[in-house]
């Protein structure tokens, strides 16, 4: 009945994870969801506000344009001049998304032909491997071993294969494993990219969920980066806007171009009273970012404690609101033991790819107060 694309989908990580949470629920369990990162916090008050005044708008309620309209293109570029100093002209390198998902499943479709190769990291968001399958692309997985920081090494690279690749998929700071990249490591990519012909698409959602002083480098801040590549961000992290699908796509203007092409054939254009306030999040006060930030550390800090206590291997991550842990056995089996045993509601690593088994990933999405409560259900566990 379905075609074989779609036959050859992997379940989708995340379903999963919402079937098991709600049957548990449903049997009476006291849940503590520690896996999708969907922030807990609202909105900011002034963007909701700003929302609120332009829905009133009966402008706004007719077809939107299809690359967006210029005053949020506009500020996406006036943002990450101001955030990353990185020049960006709206009209042709920059595209509004409905939300970083839609773009990044997009770009498959415009730059592979059938049996063309992305170069996918494993373990990653399950969009990037997704896509490429969708486009009747063959993903080769980029392993993120620990022993390499969770950077993929360009030189394992079988040299066959990047001469084939098209696409490389790269994220950093990273999900799952919250990782994050150097300029030197960006230079790499480059360089890498121009010897072997190939496009590079940078995942940028978690650049300003940073801690401890650390600033995360743009993958457009290395020289020559926009010849061979785009960044995708998304205003669903930074500002907790998950619900209101609303992002953009920044860097080469060709490739801005072809997934432009795509979108005009397959949707209609974000909502221009959610570019609105995705214009209040961007030209707004940022304060509200660096008080998220300051809760999330709260959170981070929590359960790193009560980690380490209970003898799980973590290294403490200074971007994202994720912690990957180490852990005994496999982690599907750990995740399952969680559930059912503590009613607690992590993802396994294995759902993210083979490299990612032996990890579980745990989101900072619940108050320090649950987090707490959720080591202490653990320590009566014997992990």
């Amino acid at each position: 009945m379905y075609a074989n694309r779609i036959n050859s989908l992997p379940p989708y990580l995340f379903a999963a994870i919402d079937r098991a949470r709600t049957e548990a629920i449903r049997k009476g369990v006291d849940v503590i969801n520690l896996s999708i990162g969907d922030p807990d916090m609202p909105t900011p008050p002034h963007i909701v506000e700003a929302m609120k005044k332009s829905i009133h708008d009966p402008a706004r309620h007719r077809y939107p344009s299809y690359e967006g309209m210029l005053s949020f293109r506009t500020e996406a570029a006036r943002w990450y001049k101001k955030t990353m100093n990185i020049d960006l002209n709206p009209e042709d390198e920059v595209l509004t998304l409905i939300g970083s998902k839609e773009g990044l499943a997009h770009i498959p479709l415009a730059f592979l032909n059938p049996d063309d190769i992305s170069l996918v990291p494993d373990p990653a968001y399950p969009v990037y491997n997704i896509g490429s399958i969708l486009a009747d692309g063959k993903p080769f997985r980029m392993p993120l071993l620990s022993e390499n920081d969770f950077l993929p090494d360009l030189e394992a690279i079988p040299a066959d294969v990047a001469k084939e690749a098209k696409l490389m998929f790269l994220n950093y700071p990273n999900n799952p494993t919250s990782a994050t990249a150097t300029s030197g490591f960006f230079e790499d990519v480059v360089d890498f990219a121009n010897e072997n012909d190939i496009l590079v698409v940078h995942d940028n959602a978690y650049s300003e969920m940073t801690y401890d002083g650390y600033k995360a480098p743009s993958f457009l801040n290395v020289s020559g980066a926009k010849d061979v590549g785009i960044e995708v961000h998304s205003l669903s992290k930074t500002y907790n806007m998950t619900g209101w699908r609303i992002g953009f796509a920044v860097g080469n203007r060709d490739m801005i171009a072809g997934l432009g092409k795509v979108k005009t054939n397959v949707d209609s254009g974000a909502f221009e009273a959610v570019q609105e306030a995705g214009i209040a999040a961007l030209s707004g006060p940022q304060d509200c970012v660096r008080e998220m930030n300051r809760i999330y550390k709260e959170r981070r800090d929590a359960l790193l404690m009560g980690l380490k206590e209970l003898g799980l291997e973590v290294k403490p991550p200074r971007a994202t609101f994720y912690v990957w842990a180490h852990v005994s056995g496999e982690s599907q089996d750990f995740a399952k033991m969680l559930l059912e045993k503590a009613g607690i509601v992590a993802t396994p690593g294995i759902g993210f790819g083979e490299s990612g088994e032996g990890y579980i990933r745990f989101a900072l999405t619940q108050p320090v107060g649950r987090i707490n409560e959720a080591v202490d259900r653990m320590r009566k566990l014997d992990i």
